[in-house]
């Protein structure tokens, strides 16, 4: 891991109404885009919470969301998309973090801090969130084979970016799915714990000593 800063271009920024890959403000057309995006994936979550993903059509959220099949399939490729459309915006946070951190703040440094404010905020992505939505959410995708699958894929993509992050060379690929897996791994264990009945505020403690073991072992393998 090289632990270098990058150049401009890689210092993404972005949230659910701009795109990652730009600082620059949206236009009307795109902010319409994603505002789409979004109506057509909460109308299909609404579906499949109700009924389970298996049992719900395409042509039932395309009806659901006033729209075609082919224009459903425009916006999202797979079914699976529909549901884990609002990881997408989360794909190359790791990277800005570390984009973004301070110029005496090693990347590791910069994922722990941000890490544990996503834990302190009770942020989703964590897996610390016991909100009711939330939690019906998590057991959905989790208990889907083909969302787990598909899940997969958008973590590949934030690996992909947090190694460009870092300065793309071999060591930087071998830190970036490490540092991916380990935060998978955290999120995973905080959400199973509240899945089995503890309270967010309760999993709180036993989530921030986890997290600060897995960044330990993280530096003891990857910084040199």
């Amino acid at each position: 891991m090289s632990g270098e800063k990058p150049g401009p271009r890689t210092a993404a920024g972005g949230d659910a109404a701009a795109p990652a890959s730009s600082g620059a403000p949206m236009s009307l057309r795109e902010r319409k885009k994603q505002l789409t995006y979004q109506a057509v994936s909460d109308a299909a979550i609404a579906l499949f919470l109700e009924r389970g993903f298996d049992q719900v059509s395409v042509a039932e959220i395309a009806a659901a969301a006033d729209i075609s099949k082919p224009t459903l399939f425009r916006y999202f490729p797979a079914k699976e998309d529909l549901a884990l459309h609002r990881f997408a915006d989360h794909e190359d946070e790791s990277a800005r973090v570390v984009a973004g951190r301070a110029e005496d703040e090693s990347p590791l440094d910069a994922l722990r801090r941000h890490y544990l404010d996503g834990l302190e905020r009770r942020d989703p992505v964590t897996g610390l969130c016991d909100v009711p939505q939330v939690l019906a959410f998590h057991r959905l995708l989790y208990g889907t084979p083909s969302l787990v699958a598909r899940l997969y894929a958008y973590q590949s993509r934030a690996e992909a970016a947090l190694a460009r992050a870092l300065g793309d060379g071999a060591t930087d690929r071998l830190a970036a799915g490490q540092i991916i897996a380990v935060l998978r791994i955290l999120s995973l264990e905080n959400w199973q714990r509240i899945s089995e009945g503890r309270s967010a505020d309760q999993v709180y403690g036993d989530a921030v000593e986890a997290a600060e073991q897995g960044f330990v072992q993280l530096r003891s393998g990857l910084e040199r």
